[in-house]
């Protein structure tokens, strides 16, 4: 099982596009791999023969190089595999923890690690891992790593079972019977639905979020009638070259705004801030399994066109789930737009490393004072998130401004 991104650990074998006897040549697709973002094909190194297919299609949570298949060279033949699945080369257990499939993922991800506790020997943790742990009570000593080497993860310590803490002292959970088990008690009719690689990750980070990013909430209204008249014109002199979006300005006036601040375009490393030099955003788009937030990167350098067109590409190739890591890893800032919907203000949940997030309200027509006269003006409420750790109250309210400043007078993003 190839790693597709940095921090893919197990993925689903979505298809194999070979069987076992079909030949293939470097290059050629053999198999769809599943991850908690996107569906990408993978290509032989060699070429050869498919002589044993070990996991089939439709298998998931498949760890990160466990052997899926045998490929046969030139002169080898069904004996050769016996050969090789039967001496040292024969699959050795994933690093994670077996998977049960009966069982909740929760359940098979941590078990009680008791050689460690009865060497004594050194527990192989993340920093984070540590800091999670240490807020629960968890004693490590107690938890299986599944990271390369054995080493606990956030993952380990967030799906540790009960009783992993090893002391009394450790927090107690006050939540009471899960959603299935109070619905079972109580008769309530459901359908129970599988949870997908993208909704789990989902979960696990803005649940880490909430609970480990000190956030903070900026919100002021853009009044955005002159953007309004400046796209219908640059859209009617396009002749249907391109058709430009309130959201294709809105992440023009974040990066300018970044530009303007670039103390708000920073990121929390623990031990050090890191300073970006470029407005990378990231954009929030809904897909049938979730969330996802493709990057347009340097998008202080990029005209409205051009964003216009980037962005359209990935939001579609985003919903086919056909994006590259490269193209939703990363990004400095994001942005959540729900306006589309008639929602007209909302606070979003920051997408850690990033320390800031922009959720977008809808345009709405309202009253409005005007050099002393109240007049109608479309009026658009935005909301920045903070994490507190590396932006202050008063370098976000300065980012609120700059964003407000470009919105309200769009011509200052095309000098």
């Amino acid at each position: 099982m190839p790693a597709l991104s940095p921090t893919m650990t197990e993925g689903k074998l979505a298809k194999w596009t070979k069987k076992e006897g079909d030949k293939v040549k470097p290059g050629e697709v053999i198999a769809e791999i599943e991850t908690d973002k996107a569906t990408m094909e993978v290509e032989a190194v060699d070429a050869g023969i498919i002589g044993k297919i070990l996991v089939p299609a439709g298998t998931e949570n498949v760890a990160v190089n466990k052997i899926i298949g045998v490929l046969l060279e030139a002169g080898e033949d069904a004996k050769s595999i016996d050969a090789f699945l039967s001496n040292d080369n024969k699959p050795k257990p994933p690093t994670a923890a077996p998977q049960v499939a009966s069982a909740p993922a929760a359940a098979t991800a941590v078990a009680p690690a008791a050689q460690q506790q009865s060497s004594g020997a050194r527990v192989f943790a993340t920093p984070l891992a540590r800091r999670i742990a240490k807020d629960k009570g968890i004693n490590l000593s107690n938890v299986r790593g599944t990271g390369p080497n054995g080493r606990i993860t956030r993952h380990d310590i967030e799906n540790a079972k009960p009783g992993a803490s090893g002391g009394s002292s450790a927090p107690r959970s006050a939540s009471g019977p899960g959603a299935r088990q109070l619905s079972d008690l109580l008769g309530m009719q459901y359908e129970a639905q599988p949870v997908s690689g993208m909704r789990k990750t989902i979960a696990s980070r803005l649940s880490e979020s909430k609970q480990t990013v000190p956030h903070f909430y900026l919100t002021t209204d853009c009044r955005i009638d002159t953007l309004l008249k400046s796209r219908q014109a640059l859209n009617d002199a396009a002749n249907g070259a391109y058709k430009l979006s309130v959201n294709d300005f809105v992440i023009k006036a974040v990066a300018a705004a970044l530009i303007k601040v670039p103390a708000a375009n920073m990121a929390w490393a623990d031990t050090e801030t890191l300073q970006y030099k470029n407005a990378d955003i990231s954009v929030a788009v809904a897909t049938p399994n979730g969330l996802i937030t493709p990057i347009i990167k340097e998008a202080q350098n990029k005209t409205l066109p051009q964003i216009s067109s980037e962005m359209k590409d990935l939001a579609a190739r985003a919903r086919d789930g056909k994006l590259k890591p490269v193209e939703y890893q990363g990004g400095t800032f994001s942005i959540s737009n729900l306006g589309m919907f008639g929602v007209k203000d909302f606070a979003a949940i920051i997408n850690p490393p990033q320390a800031c997030i922009l959720a977008v309200g809808a345009g709405v027509e309202q009253p409005v004072v005007d050099n002393g006269q109240i007049v109608i003006g479309t009026v658009m409420s935005v909301t920045l998130s903070v994490d507190h750790r590396v932006v202050d109250g008063a370098v976000g309210a300065q980012w609120l401004q700059a964003f407000k400043e470009y919105i309200e007078n769009p011509i200052l993003m095309l000098v």
